[in-house]
C-alpha cells in the first residue's frame, strides 16, 4: 500500500461501506471514521429496533422529488467537505493511519486533494442489490405504504447518486482502477481484500 496514511472509502448508501471500512482498519491497524459522524444528513427513512424514524426524516424524503433529494445531500457534502478535508490532513500528517469511509467522499472532491499520503476507493453494487438490501433492512414486505413509499424515495435517490458518482469517476479517470464491485454475493472480507488489492496497485 505504499506509504498511504490515509484511506478513503466513498460510494452510495448500502454498498457496505461501513462494514468494509472497519475490515481493513481492522487490518492495517488504522484508526475507523465515518463521514456520518461529522454531521448527519437526514439519513435511513424506516424504522429499525428501538429507532423510529423522525417527522423531519420522513417529510424529507416524502415532500422533495428524487432530483431534489440527490441536491440536497450533495449540497450537504460541499457544506461538509472543508471539515473532511482537515480530518484527512490531519492524519496524513502524523496523527495515525485513519480508514475514512462515507457517501460524503465525492470523487470530484477527492481527486482535488493536494494531501500526500492518500488513497481512495469507491464500491458500487447494482441497484438490484442495494434495493435487496435495503428491502430487508426495511422489512419492505411487512411495511406499511406509506413506509414502502419513503424507502422508495430513498432507493431512487442511492441510484441517482451512484449513477452520476460513477460518471464523475469516469471522467475524472479514476474508473474502473478505483471502483471495487461490492455486490455479487462477495462477503465483507471479500471485498475487503479487493480494496486492499486496489490500494498495493
Amino acid at each position: 500500500m505504499g506509504d498511504a496514511r490515509v484511506v478513503l472509502i466513498g460510494g452510495t448508501s448500502n454498498t457496505g461501506k461501513s462494514s468494509v471500512a472497519q475490515v481493513v482498519a481492522e487490518r492495517l491497524e488504522f484508526t475507523y471514521r465515518s463521514t456520518d459522524g461529522l454531521a448527519r444528513h437526514p439519513g435511513r427513512p424506516w424504522r429499525t429496533p428501538g429507532w423510529e424514524v423522525p417527522d423531519h426524516v420522513a417529510e424529507h424524503y416524502r415532500t422533495l422529488s428524487v432530483e431534489e433529494l440527490v441536491s440536497s445531500v450533495l449540497d450537504h457534502y460541499e457544506r461538509l467537505w472543508p471539515r473532511i478535508e482537515e480530518l484527512i490532513a490531519q492524519h496524513a500528517d502524523g496523527q495515525g493511519g485513519l480508514v475514512l469511509e462515507g457517501s460524503a467522499l465525492w470523487p470530484t472532491h477527492v481527486a482535488a486533494l493536494t494531501v500526500p499520503r492518500t488513497a481512495a476507493v469507491w464500491l458500487t453494487a447494482e441497484d438490484a442489490v442495494v434495493r435487496a438490501r435495503v428491502h430487508e433492512a426495511g422489512h419492505y414486505a411487512e411495511s406499511t405504504a406509506e413506509e414502502r413509499h419513503l424507502m422508495d424515495k430513498f432507493l431512487a435517490r442511492s441510484a441517482r447518486y451512484q449513477s452520476l458518482m460513477r460518471a464523475e469517476l469516469t471522467a475524472l479517470g479514476l474508473a474502473p482502477a478505483r471502483v471495487v464491485d461490492a455486490g455479487d454475493g462477495r462477503s465483507v472480507g471479500a471485498v475487503a481484500d479487493a480494496v486492499l488489492g486496489v490500494l498495493d496497485r
